[in-house]
């Protein structure tokens, strides 16, 4: 089977026929330069199959689906509040998480938040390229951007939020044996606001968690967090 793996966001099943659009047709047959009769493979939300290449004319590949190659996989969902950073930085720091196995990205809002807008279609295209390379079905959902009380509002009761707070002493972290999501919040280049930890530490929902005794950056504080949160869930 090749390894080529491609998003398609359509429904998918055996016997399947469509075409891929421009640029993952150009993908396939300029880039990695795969001939009509070879398979690759394409995987959505609910699942993966393989595909063959039927034909290649003016640049557009068709396809027919011949196999179900994996069922999706129910797994523990983790979540990340984050500020925006500049877009190196954020770029990096969401392909990197969507690789450590994010499920969903909520963009917030702090006093201390810099950036202040994303480029929703350029993150969500690092999202699914990131899912293609990291052998994942599940695409990472991204969120608009909101501030931080809509924030507790929403998704304080259904999820176990993990608060990286420099000012802890706690560097300890242990999760609840429950189905919620685990969402850790991580702030803005220039820290949360007393207000905003006051907030925050005011929600009976949140554990609070020094992830290293050196103040990181905000896209390395985000990675270290999701990883230590990975460790620990598949202990």
């Amino acid at each position: 089977m090749s390894n080529i793996r491609l998003f398609f966001s359509e429904s998918l099943s055996i016997n399947f026929e469509s075409k891929l659009n421009k640029p993952q047709s150009h993908y396939l047959s300029k880039v990695m330069r795969i001939k009509v009769g070879e398979n690759f493979s394409l995987f959505n939300n609910n699942g993966e199959w393989l595909a063959k290449i039927n034909e290649i004319s003016k640049g557009i590949v068709t396809f027919s689906v011949t196999e179900k190659l994996r069922q999706k996989l129910i797994t523990k969902e983790i979540w990340l509040a984050f500020s925006p950073i500049k877009s190196n930085y954020l770029n990096f720091m969401i392909q990197k998480s969507t690789e450590l196995g994010v499920t969903r990205f909520i963009p917030i809002i702090f006093d201390r938040t810099i950036v202040r807008k994303i480029n929703k279609e350029r993150l969500e295209k690092i999202i699914i390229e990131a899912t293609e390379q990291s052998n994942r079905i599940d695409v990472p959902i991204l969120e608009k951007p909101q501030n931080l009380k809509l924030f507790l509002k929403n998704y304080s009761k259904k999820s176990e939020l993990i608060f990286a707070d420099l000012n802890t002493s706690k560097k300890k972290l242990e999760l609840d044996k429950t189905n919620k999501p685990i969402c850790a919040i991580v702030g803005p280049e220039g820290d949360f606001t007393e207000s905003e930890r006051e907030l925050i530490l005011n929600d009976k929902n949140v554990k609070p968690i020094n992830i290293n005794q050196n103040i990181l950056r905000a896209e390395t504080a985000a990675i270290s967090i999701v990883s230590i949160i990975n460790c620990i869930i598949s202990l």
